[in-house]
């Protein structure tokens, strides 16, 4: 299931701006223009993450930002015209996540929500794809009573795309992320080959994959039973 963002911003015209790109981006989003309605559509429906502006008709958002935050731990990304250190500083205090100064590059922002998301996530402990019985904290598979024996970084790709499923993962965020590389647009076969053996290890038919399937020139998604 995509992630749900709520944008709390009263600039109608910057307000939709960020929706369409973000609905591009593959979010749900809801948008809202004042504390009030943000406060209200939290206690209804906890997004997964809220981008503020600080500047609202009825609050202040660094007042807000720990109100929207008291039901519970939902990530927030602070986006604001107010550059000062002062507002910054007091922003990260009171709880945001990531402080971003108006006017922002759109591509940066989606890049800072995938970061903040990626850490609010929980673990994936534990995964049933198949026969195969995969715990992650003890790095152990098993198939019935046979074990299967995955290297680090087969464990790390399927711990990677089971925190996404059915999320179509590009092969420079699996370089970067779960390989651990600072250039991701360097030249390498490392994922293609490891989701090759993985395939062998996992899948009925590995030539006609059914759990871990190919977006052509783009990257790998997995699908469970319970994620289908």
């Amino acid at each position: 299931m995509p992630e749900r963002i709520l944008i709390v911003e009263d600039d109608p015209v910057f307000r939709s701006v960020i929706q369409d790109n973000l609905i591009v981006e593959g979010y749900r989003v809801d948008v809202v223009g004042d504390g009030q309605a943000a406060l209200a559509h939290v206690r209804a429906s906890q997004p997964d993450l809220i981008i503020l502006d600080l500047t609202l008709p009825d609050w202040d958002g660094l007042e807000l930002c720990p109100l929207l935050r008291r039901g519970g731990a939902i990530p927030i990304i602070i986006l604001s015209a107010r550059g000062q250190k002062f507002d910054r500083l007091q922003g990260l205090r009171l709880g945001a996540d990531d402080y971003i100064t108006k006017p922002t590059d759109i591509e940066e922002l989606v890049e800072r929500i995938k970061v903040v998301l990626r850490r609010a996530s929980p673990p994936v402990e534990r995964l049933q794809i198949g026969k195969l019985l995969v715990d992650f904290r003890t790095q152990r598979a098993t198939s019935g009573r046979a074990t299967v024996r995955l290297t680090f970084h087969e464990f790390k790709l399927l711990q990677y795309l089971a925190q996404r499923p059915q999320q179509v993962v590009h092969r420079e965020e699996l370089l970067t992320e779960v390989w651990g590389y600072v250039n991701p647009k360097v030249v390498t076969r490392s994922v293609d080959q490891t989701v090759v053996r993985l395939r062998k290890k996992i899948e009925p038919d590995p030539h006609n994959p059914i759990f871990i399937r190919t977006a052509p020139g783009v990257g790998y998604c997995l699908c469970t039973p319970s994620s289908e």
